[in-house]
């Protein structure tokens, strides 16, 4: 891990325990074992450091969604049908990966914390994290799943609704047993039963699996 890499690391251990407010550039250099002039190398700030906290989150994302075959985002067409051809098992399957990515990487999970520490004392970071895991993930969901009404693998519904109804209790799992990693096998349980409820509830009897 090279001293840039460090800085970034040992920063975000730190705001996710003290606050990125509190948190000061001598603490972080401290915690990396070098002087506040040699960070300043690196970094002109404490909030270009967070910029690149950001930054690595984003680009940890896109790596996950690559390695675990979620389809392109920009291709509607393709993920709306790979969904469709999924039974229940396999989309149970595939929610308890993306699941478990957010739940136990280690950089997002610390991000997490520190988003919802800062959330009524620092808008700005909380916006950050309310775009990336909330209004994005809607706006995505809300588009696929109106793909897939489109394409007759889902019942007429109003799309934004269907995405809120199955992100929603996503959401406040990953909430709950955010840092709870014995819980992790109940956590997983719930999700299965929400997964097979939404499915349930949306999928066209005419074309389903």
């Amino acid at each position: 891990m090279t001293t840039k890499e460090k800085i970034v690391d040992e920063a975000l251990t730190l705001f996710s325990i003290n606050g990125f407010k509190a948190t000061t550039v001598k603490a972080i250099a401290d915690a990396v074992g070098i002087k506040d002039s040699s960070l300043y190398k690196h970094f002109s700030s404490k909030k270009e450091i967070f910029d690149t906290i950001v930054e690595r989150m984003r680009e940890k994302m896109a790596e996950m969604s690559v390695e675990i075959g979620l389809p392109d985002e920009n291709d509607f067409l393709k993920a709306a049908s790979k969904y469709a051809n999924m039974s229940l098992e396999e989309l149970q399957a595939f929610s308890r990966m993306i699941f478990l990515f957010y739940l136990k990487d280690d950089l997002i999970s610390r991000f997490w914390r520190l988003a919802n520490m800062e959330q009524y004392s620092d808008p700005e970071i909380y916006e950050i994290y309310r775009n990336i895991f909330m209004e994005e993930s809607i706006a995505y969901q809300a588009k696929l799943f109106n793909e897939m009404i489109r394409q007759g693998s889902f019942s007429a519904h109003d799309p934004k609704a269907m995405a809120m109804n199955f992100y929603a209790p996503i959401f406040f799992l990953l909430s709950k047993y955010n840092g709870r990693s014995a819980e992790e096998k109940e956590a997983l349980d719930i999700l299965d039963r929400q997964v097979e409820e939404f499915y349930h509830l949306y999928r066209n009897k005419y074309n389903a699996s």
